[in-house]
């Protein structure tokens, strides 16, 4: 049995404090898709005011907040989207924006810092005089912070370009801003800054800000009505959500000023994973909580058989690849977590027989 577990996997495994289930167990509700829930009202507004925006709109998961931000904005079935080939939207959430909006994705190259080149996002829009056989592309949506680039950062001068292009073309700007906030803290730039191009933004509450569930989409208030129609279309209308929406509420006073020592943590256990002979981070591309780890081949190990080894020390990480694996640190991840892991990759990495059990 597993004395000590030390859980990497991603920031949304955090647990919710005790404060936070302290609020939530005196939650003062009503039912929100009457839109008379005041601690959803509070937490949308809140949201909405941090980010610079009209208004927001609580819903259950990153995923339909960023479905019902480009249905609202591609209204029509057979617009089309330009976004990166890796971005979140593209590869993990299940071809939604396709299968349910009738809305065609054009990918642009993602560059490893999570970017797209400016020229080639404005070469991807369709000509409108060429409609009788091409879709319409309406919309084009950034990620801020970049998952799978390694939580790298957009500045705000490359999503103001970014949003110069979108204007010109009378296109709309969607930031997929799952991590927003570790971007804002990571570059020292206002959040409502940083996203002051957008005309929509998805906000995770579960994954740095460490609540228990949701996200919150903000926006003009004449897009979140129509978001909030679409959200009871998708099913998201849940009524007495002010319990959920006050651990929310908590995690933005409480969690909020610790990304900064998450991202310092990130950056200690990149350096000492680098250390360690038969891996190899980049650490000058760790620049929020999140790392990919590259085996070497003279290692002599994978990355399922290297997963498996450091389970059995209660490391808990996801391979990404035959020879990749992602580290997610989060606040409930100590820096004495971070030296436990870093002893554990090394006697897992070496063959050392595991010592954290009965």
């Amino acid at each position: 049995m597993v004395k000590r577990i030390v859980d990497l996997r991603s920031d949304t495994v955090t647990k919710p404090t005790e404060t936070m289930r302290a609020a939530m167990e005196g939650a003062e509700v009503g039912d929100d898709v009457l839109e008379h829930d005041p601690t959803a009202f509070h937490l949308e507004s809140e949201m909405a005011k941090i980010m610079g925006k009209e208004a927001g709109l609580f819903v259950p998961s990153g995923t339909m907040a960023n479905l019902i931000s480009v249905l609202v904005h591609c209204e029509s079935r057979g617009s089309e989207v330009i976004l990166g080939h890796n971005s979140h939207i593209h590869i993990y959430e299940n071809g939604g924006i396709s299968t349910l909006g009738g809305v065609h994705p054009r990918t642009v190259k993602n560059n490893d810092d999570g970017t797209m080149d400016i020229d080639l996002i404005e070469a991807a829009i369709r000509d409108p005089k060429e409609e009788i056989v091409f879709p319409t592309t309406r919309l084009i949506c950034l990620e801020n912070t970049h998952c799978n680039h390694g939580g790298r950062c957009l500045s705000v001068e490359y999503t103001d370009r970014v949003g110069q292009i979108t204007k010109k073309h009378g296109l709309k700007l969607h930031i997929d801003g799952a991590r927003i906030f570790n971007a804002s803290v990571a570059l020292g730039v206002p959040v409502d800054r940083l996203v002051q191009a957008a005309d929509s933004v998805s906000v995770c509450l579960s994954k740095g800000l460490g609540a228990p569930v949701g996200s919150v989409i903000v926006g003009s208030n004449s897009f979140i009505a129509k978001a909030r129609r679409l959200r009871k279309t998708l099913g998201g209308g849940m009524r007495q959500i002010g319990i959920l929406c006050a651990a929310a509420l908590v995690a933005l006073q409480e969690n909020l000023p610790k990304l900064e020592s998450d991202h310092k943590k990130a950056r200690l256990l990149a350096d000492g994973l680098n250390k360690i002979q038969g891996l190899r981070v980049c650490t000058s591309s760790v620049e929020t909580n999140i790392i990919y780890v590259e085996i070497e081949e003279s290692s002599g190990t994978t990355a399922i058989k290297l997963c498996k080894d450091l389970e059995e020390y209660g490391i808990l990480l996801k391979q990404t690849g035959l020879s990749r694996l992602r580290v997610v640190l989060h606040h409930q991840i100590s820096e004495s977590d971070v030296q436990f892991a870093l002893s554990c990759f090394q006697k897992a990495v070496n063959g050392v027989q595991n010592e954290n059990g009965n």
